[in-house]
């Protein structure tokens, strides 16, 4: 799996970057509120206008990719996060904060979709190996972002979103220097494309799973440092061992969980632990200590669904790799981005009622889960079949 192309190690590193920019940010929403006088709610909708327009313009990651290449469907990705959050940070009121935010997530999107298609395409070894490398990345990226994101909310919280612009002018430099710039593809995608995919009974079951499994997912993720009330540092350090516990699981647990029991069981532990961490930190939504265990502990799952989901999907969609990317991440993140402001106008009513509902959320994602049984189990014979005939393969080698 480490034997990779300079061009898979030069989009992983990007993906670092990129979702470190997701991590930097929580730190300092609690300090955003107190200094503009705005409640959870508002400050909520800095996640939910990213997700929403990132969700939605998912739909055209292909159709753009597919006339102008990869390398620089990425670049107009990376350019859009470096101004979207260095806006962000210049901006005075929660409304200018959320516009520039919804830009962010306009340039996260043709980023994301294309850096995953990319390494998978472009990886040598299995497209599992690939997937946990991207979740890797994943992980790596939103392991330190709250910790970076703390350190720099301690100065003020305007320096995480100037600190998000200058990692990703980084990688910028990472894909401009070490990417080679492929002819786009000979048949370009047509913006239909992701919508006619979701007609496909599987791909649309795993999607409404991330949907659904995304409201715990954000619940966690926006609303937690509120009831914590702790300072930029401290939230940092605590979703950093919350991202480090994530980055573990999902390169060395869930490969090996889905190999001893299967592709279904294996996320249905992650969904059933994840919807009981949300359910106890709702029940016990006044203690700090509970929180914060929740909060890390919650990391073991997230890793776990993160990986095997995101290989389901690759697996179990009938069309190319990018047009499967982008109709999952539009269900995902443009069905989910409600997520954010519901839990902020929950938490007003009670701090208890967003763990709640995000977790009644990930155990109906398990419910949508167990109907796509017998496709997952198809996956996982398959997954058996080709393991075989890649040992084969070597042993004829060594031979």
């Amino acid at each position: 799996m480490l034997r990779q192309s300079r061009t898979v190690w030069s989009v992983a590193f990007a993906c670092v970057i990129s979702f470190m920019g997701i991590g930097l940010v929580d730190p300092i929403l609690k300090p955003i509120a107190e200094e503009l006088g705005a409640g959870p709610a508002q400050v909520s909708l800095l996640f939910t206008s990213y997700m929403a327009v990132m969700g939605v313009a998912m739909l055209g990651t292909g159709w753009l990719s597919s006339r102008i290449g990869a390398k620089r469907t990425l670049l107009i990705g990376l350019v859009l996060i470096i101004a979207g959050s260095a806006l962000a940070g210049s901006q005075d009121s929660i409304a200018g904060i959320v516009g520039f935010r919804a830009l962010w997530g306009l340039g996260n999107a043709l980023f994301i979709a294309t850096a995953l298609a990319t390494i998978v395409n472009a990886a040598s070894g299995s497209v599992a190996q690939a997937i946990i490398l991207y979740e890797a990345a994943l992980g790596v990226g939103i392991a330190t972002g709250p910790l970076l994101g703390g350190w720099l909310g301690s100065i003020g919280w305007r320096w995480p979103f100037f600190g998000v612009a200058v990692l990703m002018a980084l990688a910028v430099i990472a894909v401009m220097t070490t990417l080679p710039a492929p002819p786009p593809s000979g048949t370009p995608t047509p913006l239909s494309a992701p919508l006619r995919a979701l007609g496909d009974r599987g791909l649309l079951t795993v999607a409404i799973t991330a949907l659904l499994y995304n409201f715990g997912f954000f619940t966690l993720l926006a609303y937690t440092p509120f009831p914590l009330g702790l300072g930029a540092q401290q939230i940092g350090s605590i979703f950093f061992g919350w991202g480090t516990l994530l980055a573990v699981t999902s390169v060395f647990v869930a490969p090996r969980l889905q190999h001893r029991f299967g592709t279904l069981p294996s996320i249905g532990i992650a969904l059933v632990g994840f919807a009981a961490t949300l359910f106890t930190m709702g029940t016990w939504a006044d203690s700090k200590p509970v929180l914060i265990a929740g909060v890390v502990i919650a990391g073991a799952f997230i890793g776990i669904n993160n990986t095997l989901i995101t290989e389901t999907v690759m697996k179990i969609a009938p069309v190319e790799r990018s047009v499967a990317s982008a109709a999952y991440s539009f269900v995902r993140f443009g069905g989910g981005a409600v997520a954010p402001w519901l839990a902020g106008v929950l938490g007003e009513r009670s701090i208890r009622l967003p763990f709640f509902v995000g977790a009644g959320a990930v155990g109906v994602a398990l419910l949508v889960l167990l109907s796509a049984g017998a496709r997952l189990h198809e996956i996982d014979q398959n997954h058996v079949v080709d393991a075989e005939l890649e040992a084969q393969a070597v042993g004829v080698g060594d031979a």
